[in-house]
């Protein structure tokens, strides 16, 4: 494979390049060099106005649905989504049928994922089946390539739980990563509790649900002296409770959703189910508080919650709807939208630094001889997601027909290319 990318603006904090438009001469696989009016015979040239680069985007928190629940998504389709999101590396949840819980099932994944455009990393599930009962083979699963641990969408409940798997994880200096869930808090909630949940008359669950298990799970991640990551974090005093935990040394590190930056509880008027989610939409307020985190340094990293649902479990009643929605696509269009002042350097930190720091992986960097994991966007370009271009097997998403303004254009990833133009 030649390519030649015309005009590119390189933006990669680890580059020496970084912030510079030049010419990138990628020959199998390899970023043989980079300057100014480059030509190689026989390569395949992009040039387009606004072409930026950046080093692979990195997703922490995905549901990709198989092995079990192949009518919502597929490794394949979820891989597919991913591309043309920008994005080289995903892990996914262990919330499949059966659970990503042994060594086997990290090896079914490994395998089946081996020859897709995008790196699958399989996160292993924390107890067995998900069900926060029995810790699952950790170890085993560590050694067979789980890059994390956790019970994805099945926040663990008990403490003795959390403190065995934090304690177990840290010989090998592993993570663990939770979604905030206090489950004997008004387990029914449909949305989050306030004025909104009242006039519309649904079943609400209270921020002190994810606050409290925020604050039990910080003082047992300093107590085992282990690493904690919390994702879906979605209220002000959330954050708080981790800047307090930073401040005293303890291990944890954060993740927003886009979504979660985008709308509020007040967008639930519509009664869209595509907007049920768990944690659910917050106020105002705390949306706020999560932007001022995007941009003080609160929140490293970015995770698109990507959870995707047929229309038998997604058109119906909001009671009955399940929770999530798909969100690869837009992940980046979302963020640079509704916060256009951030500088382009600080997505790519939250969308493929921060993450390969928190889980291990090396960072790859735009530099010459180096190997071309590449993300390739244009910050500027205004488009809407249109149901035919949602490349999931489920089209469960709340920005279908939204304005947005950022798009990706696809990946140049393990010598190969998804691109978008």
């Amino acid at each position: 494979m030649k390519m030649l990318i015309k005009q590119s603006k390189i933006i990669d904090p680890t580059s020496s390049f970084n912030g510079r438009t030049a010419d990138i001469l990628i020959v199998n696989g390899i970023i043989q060099s980079i300057g100014k009016n480059l030509v190689q015979r026989g390569a395949r040239i992009l040039d387009a106005k606004g072409l930026h680069i950046s080093p692979g985007w990195v997703d922490i928190f995905a549901d990709f649905a198989d092995p079990g629940f192949e009518y919502r998504e597929t490794l394949a389709s979820g891989a597919r989504a991913a591309a043309a999101g920008g994005f080289t590396d995903v892990c996914i949840v262990p919330n499949t049928k059966p659970a990503i819980d042994q060594k086997s099932s990290v090896a079914y994944i490994r395998a089946k994922a081996a020859h897709l455009p995008v790196n699958i990393h399989p996160l292993g599930a924390v107890t067995r089946n998900t069900d926060g009962k029995e810790l699952a083979e950790i170890y085993d699963m560590r050694q067979s390539g789980a890059i994390a641990f956790t019970d994805g969408k099945n926040a663990i409940q008990s403490s003795d739980i959390m403190v065995k798997a934090l304690q177990y994880i840290k010989p090998f200096d592993g993570v663990l990563i939770q979604l905030p869930d206090n489950k004997d808090i008004q387990p029914h909630g449909l949305m989050n509790e306030g004025i909104t949940s009242t006039r519309l008359g649904l079943q609400a669950k209270p921020a002190i649900a994810e606050e409290l298990l925020i604050t039990r799970d910080l003082r047992l991640t300093a107590y085992a002296g282990s690493r904690l990551h919390l994702t879906g974090v979605t209220t002000a005093a959330s954050l708080k409770l981790v800047k307090e935990a930073r401040q005293k040394k303890t291990k944890v590190t954060v993740s927003v959703t886009p979504a979660h930056l985008f709308f509020t509880e007040e967008d639930l008027q519509t009664y869209d189910t595509n907007l049920k989610l768990n944690p659910p939409l917050r106020t105002t307020e705390d949306r706020k508080a999560l932007q001022k985190g995007i941009t003080d340094g609160t929140i490293d990293c970015v995770a698109s919650h990507h959870i995707p649902y047929d229309t038998d479990h997604k058109m119906v009643e909001f009671e009955y709807a399940k929770n999530g929605m798909i969100g690869l696509q837009t992940a980046y269009a979302v963020l640079n939208t509704v916060l256009p002042e951030v500088p382009q350097q600080r997505w790519v930190e939250l969308l493929s630094i921060n993450p390969r720091k928190i889980l291990g992986l090396p960072v790859p960097s735009v530099e010459e001889g180096a190997a071309a994991s590449l993300t390739i966007f244009n910050p500027s370009l205004k488009w809407e997601l249109t149901a035919d271009a949602i490349l999931s097997q489920s089209r469960n998403s709340a920005f279908t027909g939204r304005p947005l303004t950022g798009k990706p254009l696809g990946i140049i990833h393990n010598n190969q290319t998804n691109l978008l133009f």
